[in-house]
């Protein structure tokens, strides 16, 4: 039975833990993998443009000995020239897996539902479960037990502040959240996760004002502040946002040496000053490096070819 990864909520915590171990293996000795996925082909249906997801997921597709074709939007007009039913089911006669990355989270449900192979979540409005991952495991790289540690979010309640929720819920690493008022995380994913962080003797917090957020926090974590397809709120959202910058004075309130996150690309001078995103303990370029790492062990174990 094939398995898809649309969400990280979808993940058990053994999962997780075996992804993270399996990443371990892929970075200590990335020659013993080299033709693990030989002959496997990828699909990346890309409705939104990328650098690191579609990098990383090439690259590491051929690291693994695999192939990969990038379909852009102009080739496949997904849901307009053809149907994501039509797309799903086409594909899986060709590729053994496909990526998607979209502006609504319905056509990674859609083409998962009629896909015959694995459908991996590049990105959609509602979900970055392959960022979130590559997150967590960049802290448990940096802080090795993460279970007594807590990562803060500040600034919008968005895909990727949606994943980081779950991911750090799912492994026991608490979160705080700062947002504006009518920016915060979807209540859902707040309710569900605030059960799986009680389970794992975790907790996941929110708040308004981003000093207490960061309050003696091991890691401080932003994003911007409008994402692609929300330019025309840009200007409106730097006023809303300001107060949440990620500057020397929010981070004199974090632990000493926090950790200083963010998933890329940063707009320099909005959501996250020059001195903050290129200090000693900044790990951004580690987030974006890991993003490889930890796709090519979801590539390897959707495909089932690890053992």
């Amino acid at each position: 039975m094939k398995k898809d990864l649309i969400s990280i909520k979808d993940l058990t915590p053994k999962e997780i833990e075996e992804l993270f171990n399996l990443t371990d293996r892929l970075k200590e000795d990335k020659n013993k993998f080299s033709r693990v996925l030989a002959g496997k082909t990828l699909a990346l249906i890309f409705q939104k443009p990328s650098n690191r997801t579609r990098v990383s997921f090439e690259v590491g597709m051929y690291q693994l000995g695999g192939n990969s074709i990038y379909l852009s939007p102009a080739e496949i007009n997904l849901g307009v020239r053809e149907s994501v039913r039509d797309v799903a089911k086409t594909l899986s006669r060709y590729v053994d897996a496909i990526v998607i990355r979209t502006f609504e989270h319905k056509n990674v449900l859609q083409l998962a539902e009629h896909s015959d192979k694995p459908v991996i979540n590049g990105l959609s409005d509602f979900s970055h479960p392959c960022q979130g991952l590559a997150d967590v495991y960049t802290v448990r790289g940096k802080l090795r037990n993460i279970k007594s540690k807590t990562l803060a979010f500040i600034g919008d309640g968005n895909n990727v502040c949606n994943s980081l929720i779950f991911a750090c819920a799912k492994t026991g690493l608490n979160m705080n959240i700062a947002a504006p008022t009518g920016y915060e995380p979807d209540k859902a994913v707040l309710e569900e996760a605030r059960v799986i962080a009680q389970e794992q003797n975790s907790s996941i917090k929110f708040f308004h004002n981003p000093a207490e957020a960061v309050k003696g926090v091991d890691v401080v974590y932003t994003d911007v502040w409008a994402s692609m397809g929300q330019e025309e709120e840009a200007q409106q959202r730097k006023k809303i946002f300001r107060e949440f910058q990620v500057n020397s004075a929010l981070m004199s309130g974090a632990k000493r040496g926090a950790l200083i996150m963010h998933c890329l690309p940063a707009h320099r001078g909005d959501e996250i000053t020059d001195e903050v995103i290129d200090s000693p303990h900044s790990v951004v370029f580690d987030q974006a490096e890991n993003r490889m790492h930890v796709q090519k062990a979801i590539l390897i174990t959707l495909l089932g070819r690890h053992k």
